[in-house]
Order: structure tokens, then C-alpha cells, then sequence
């Protein structure tokens, strides 16, 4: 187990920011960065002295920042280190977050009744479901219930997708790019770890998973970052098969100006074979719903 993944409420983030510099450093090679690689080199990535020089700063300091020493480097190292160590958007805010910015306490999930309104409002063929950071599952409609390995019966399967994901053997039906999904949730879990380091059923859901998932452990481990975005993913049910559905994320604040759930909305277009059985699936269920049925 990672040592520096989660300490319980008040977190050391110091670890947490050097365990996430190191992950990422192991995953650049020389060569990536225009450095000479070679085959006697006994670090997996980049060495630190290495690193350091591609942002500037001196090598003292960098294993400062590694080792937990040094928590809060300016907003100028940590636009150096993002560059040299290559991340991406969602990494870059995930690196500025560990460094002390943009933290707060743990939002609770307002699932007011107008969004429930709007959620069963798109169920004609629009799968969706709402999540907290924690990834609980805390709205959904019909149609995203259903898809979704039945979220409205608690016993069919967990509401926490994380859990739902890495210790029910469902879920791999459910998602045949069970890798990906596995990734994905190890990665919005670490920002909102980075985000909400007082958050003690955060702690506990994390902790859980490194006991009981070897997966959960490597994902994590590797320093994996993901913010929901938009895209398109693979479901299967067992009536329609494998669905190729687009989706959206669409974020509903808690409060002004901090972030709470995630809406994620699923379709396909107009006239397409997922259409079609997105169209039968909620009609069976509407079905399903009306008396005698």
C-alpha cells in the first residue's frame, strides 16, 4: 500500500504532493523530454536532477518538495514542474490543488427537487445519473438506473460507483472497458482527495479500496488524475448488448462558486441503432412501471 494514498482526516498533503511528483516523473522517459535515455539507468522516468533542471529550479529543493519538506512552492515552480513533467490540463489543477490552492471543506450533496425534475424529464432515451466527489451516486433516472447495473435496488448493486467498480465482479459486465472505467474513478477519487483533505468518509471509502482491491492499489499508485469530461463509453445490458453512447458531464454547484455533483447524461444520435434500443430499454421499463406489469 502507498503510504502517502490517505492518513485519515488532515492528511500530510506534503506527501501527497511528493508521492504525485514522483509518480509522474516515473512516467516520463529521457527521451520523451529530448534527454539521452540509455539501458544502465536504474530509475523507471526521469532522474530528480534530471527533472529539476528541466524547470529550473535547484536540485536541493526539488527533493524537498518530493520528500514533503517543502509544501507550498510558488505559483511559477509549479508552472515549471507541469511543463518538464508534461500533464495535461486535469493534472496541471490536480499539482496547483496539492500546492495548497483551491481547498476547502467537502461539499454536501444538494439533490434539490427541480434536478430530480430534470433528470426523469430527459429519460426518453437520455441514461443519466448524478454523483457526489466521493463518487456516490446520490440521483438518477430510470433509464440510467437500469443501464447502470440497476442503481434503484441497493441489493443489485452498490451505490458508490468506485466500490461498484473495483469489488463487484457486475461490473465488468456492465462495463466492457472495465480498465478504463477502473482508471477513471481512481482518478476523480484523487482529486477530490487532493481537494477535500478533511474529508473522513472520503479517507474511508480510499482506504477500503487499498485494503480490499490489488487494482484500486495499482491505479492509485501510478498517480492517475481524471476530471469528467465529455466523450463516449461502452455499456452492455443484457437486452441490447453493447451500446456505444455519447455522454456529457454537467456540473451543479453546492453552493456559489464550489463545485458539488456531477450530472452525467448519456444519448445517441437520432435515427442510430443505439437510439433504437435506448428507445425499447425505456419503453420495457415504462412497462415495467405501470400496474399488472
Amino acid at each position: 500500500m502507498d503510504s502517502g494514498a490517505t492518513q485519515g482526516v488532515g492528511r500530510d498533503t506534503g506527501r501527497e504532493l511528493g508521492g504525485f511528483l514522483r509518480a509522474r516523473r516515473a512516467r516520463v522517459t529521457p527521451e520523451h523530454v529530448g534527454l539521452p535515455g540509455g539501458t544502465r539507468r536504474r530509475v523507471r522516468g526521469l532522474r530528480r536532477e534530471e527533472l529539476a533542471q528541466l524547470a529550473g529550479i535547484s536540485v536541493d529543493y526539488y527533493v524537498r518538495l518530493e520528500q514533503g519538506r517543502a509544501t507550498q512552492p510558488s505559483p511559477e515552480v509549479l508552472d515549471a514542474l507541469a511543463r518538464a513533467l508534461t500533464l495535461d490540463t486535469a493534472e496541471r489543477t490536480h499539482l496547483t490543488t496539492l500546492a495548497g490552492a483551491e481547498r476547502g471543506p467537502a461539499p454536501e450533496a444538494r439533490v434539490s427537487p427541480l434536478l430530480r425534475r430534470v433528470l426523469d424529464a430527459v429519460a426518453d432515451g437520455f441514461p443519466a445519473f448524478a454523483t457526489d466527489h466521493r463518487l456516490d451516486v446520490v440521483a438518477w433516472n430510470a433509464l440510467g438506473a437500469e443501464l447502470l447495473g440497476g442503481l434503484a435496488d441497493p441489493a443489485r448493486r452498490d451505490r458508490n460507483n468506485a466500490r461498484y467498480v473495483f469489488l463487484d465482479p457486475a461490473s465488468r459486465d456492465v462495463h466492457p472497458d472495465w480498465t478504463d472505467r477502473a482508471a477513471e474513478a481512481v482518478g476523480q477519487l484523487r482529486v477530490a482527495a487532493g481537494r477535500y483533505p478533511d474529508d473522513a468518509e472520503l479517507d474511508a471509502l480510499i482506504a477500503e479500496l487499498m485494503l480490499r482491491s490489488a487494482e484500486f492499489r495499482r491505479i492509485w499508485d501510478s498517480g492517475e488524475v481524471v476530471m469528467c469530461a465529455s466523450g463516449s463509453k461502452r455499456l452492455r445490458h443484457p437486452r441490447t448488448g453493447i451500446l456505444t453512447l455519447d455522454f456529457e458531464s454537467l456540473h451543479v454547484p453546492a453552493a456559489p462558486g464550489e463545485p458539488g455533483l456531477v450530472v452525467h447524461v448519456f444519448g445517441a444520435e437520432e435515427g442510430t441503432e443505439e437510439a433504437a434500443a435506448l428507445a425499447g430499454l425505456a419503453e420495457g421499463l415504462s412497462h415495467q412501471a405501470l400496474p399488472g406489469g
